[in-house]
């Protein structure tokens, strides 16, 4: 699933291949933007933000959001696609490298002066050069009465974090997802140790939380429906959470490691 490090190795990927080079083609493959032709643009760089990424030339900023099962492939021209063509959204090209956009869930051009319109909404970067901890204490705190779960995945508090990395961030912090967050001891350091398991796994393919990379190994708690505890046990339990008609996210935690 693609999270906070995810993106930010998408885009250091990108960035290697795209940065500082003129784009010799460009073919966007979304009804909005199929007349936009960036060619003979140069790419001044590629960032992420969160979950979001901004490819930017002098003028423009492709802003693109992987959501659940989108892809960036980087890869030489004359190279073989990975996927099928008609999942295509977005064709990048300069004379050595191709950049593929695969399946993804927002695909748009943008003014530069009008990335705000994109990304403004979002809080502190997790993995940016910027990272402000306490700003997004100061986010995450706004609402005391909020299931610290909720809070965590908001992407207005903080941005990178999503379902995978809260509930495994929970259970490694002793913390029931739906403990409000005026009840956490201390915010900061739950924030801070889920900055630090972002950053461990940004450079790796294999993400960790428990510090195997093997298959089935490798999760305290997400996605382990009737499993049990890896500490205690204790069969585990999941369930839905959300405070929003639309925003209900799969919740996994040990009653005996999480009260």
């Amino acid at each position: 699933m693609p999270e906070g490090d995810t993106v930010w190795r998408t885009a250091h990927h990108l960035r290697a291949a795209l940065a500082g080079r003129v784009l010799t083609r460009t073919d966007f493959r979304v009804p909005a933007f199929a007349t936009v032709d960036l060619s003979g643009s140069r790419v001044d760089e590629v960032v992420s933000h969160g979950k979001h990424l901004l490819i930017r030339t002098p003028e423009h900023s492709i802003h693109s959001h992987l959501k659940m099962e989108g892809a960036w492939h980087v890869q030489r021209i004359g190279t073989d696609w990975r996927r099928p063509g008609h999942s295509a959204r977005a064709v990048l090209e300069n004379q050595e490298w191709q950049a593929i956009g695969y399946s993804l869930g927002i695909l748009e051009v943008l003014a530069r002066s009008d990335e705000a319109e994109a990304i403004g909404h979002l809080g502190p970067d997790l993995l940016g050069p910027d990272w402000d901890l306490d700003e997004a204490v100061r986010r995450v705190s706004a609402d005391p009465d909020r299931p610290v779960f909720l809070a965590l995945m908001d992407q207005r508090n903080l941005a990178g974090f999503g379902n995978e990395y809260v509930n495994e961030l929970l259970f490694i912090m002793g913390l029931s997802p739906h403990r409000r967050v005026g009840d956490v001891p201390d915010v900061a350091r739950v924030i801070s140790r889920g900055q630090r398991m972002l950053d461990v796994n940004k450079s790796r393919i294999e993400r960790s939380f428990t510090g195997s990379t093997r298959s089935g190994e490798d999760r305290w708690v997400y996605s382990r429906e009737r499993a049990r505890c890896r500490r205690c046990g204790t069969r585990l339990l999941n369930g839905q959470l959300g405070d929003r008609p639309t925003s209900e996210r799969n919740v996994f935690w040990c009653p005996h490691c999480q009260p």
